[in-house]
């Protein structure tokens, strides 16, 4: 695999430019998930990002509905990349089959939602109601999660404790291209001015001096992470799911059939 050198500045353009198609199609074969170490993501202008959980979940319960945010665009993340609004669109209208995991792991254990307990959708949330000091709007991928206790224990306790605080897309990518801060590259450049106002951690781009637009992707699935490549992934919010109108009528039924027969021990005695 072709790794990018520690190089700077002219150097580092030049070897990205010679390099480019093989880059670029290394990135195309890979199915990317979130980095083990997280990159660090302009801490400097992060509030602090908010997981919700709702804290009057009973004890008792055995479904939650959890509503997570799995990736946000105009971020420059861990690999390199700044996705750009709209990159899901197609890949959302033609899959149906995803999943939410633990851990990018696809395995019967590490399953927390099957895809008809998972509504995927982009919306279109602002940075400071995610914490981060930046104006303007992200382009989440969000998923409306049924998760439940029987699937998978162990998240299902860490999202009923407010305890997941980062989620990943596992993705591949359909359309990338590379954005460099040199005027001796005209196109390249053209790329980056024309996305570099909407980053919301401008400064780590501008420091690293190019970033891989990606303008497409296909969703395999969102995970459940300890920490991201992106970190602008909170969990919004966790409820328990209310029983249903016949579970809840059952429920009366037998309270009701209880009540009488005890008053008929009362009358025989």
């Amino acid at each position: 695999m072709l790794e990018i050198p520690n190089l700077n500045g002219k150097e580092l353009f030049k070897f990205l430019i010679d390099n480019e198609k093989t880059l670029v199609a290394q990135k195309k074969f890979d199915l990317k998930r979130a980095d083990g170490i997280y990159f660090n993501g302009s801490i400097e202008n992060q509030k602090g990002i908010a997981t919700k959980a709702n804290g009057s979940i009973a004890t008792d319960k055995t479904e939650l509905s959890v509503t997570s945010i799995i990736n946000t665009t105009n971020w420059y993340d861990s690999h390199g990349d700044v996705h750009i609004d709209g990159l899901w669109k197609k890949s959302l209208s033609e899959n149906k089959e995803i999943y939410l995991l633990q851990e990018h792991k696809m395995e019967f254990e590490k399953i927390i939602a099957y895809p008809e307990d998972v509504k995927a959708y982009t919306k279109n949330i602002s940075w400071r109601s995610l914490g981060v000091d930046f104006d303007g709007y992200t382009e989440a991928l969000v998923f409306d999660s049924t998760v439940k206790l029987g699937q998978n224990g162990y998240m299902f306790d860490r999202y009923k404790t407010g305890k997941v605080r980062n989620h990943s897309v596992g993705m591949r990518y359909v359309s990338i291209d590379m954005a460099i801060n040199d005027d001796d590259y005209p196109a390249y450049k053209a790329l980056w001015d024309k996305h570099i106002d909407k980053i919301a951690n401008r400064a780590e781009v501008e420091e690293r001096g190019y970033y891989w637009a990606v303008m497409q992707a296909k969703v395999v699935e969102g995970s459940a992470v300890p920490m991201g490549s992106n970190r602008i992934t909170p969990t919004q919010s966790v409820k328990d799911i209310a029983p249903s109108e016949d579970t809840q009528t059952r429920a009366a039924d037998s309270t009701r059939a209880k009540a009488l027969n005890n008053l008929l021990k009362v009358l025989k005695a």
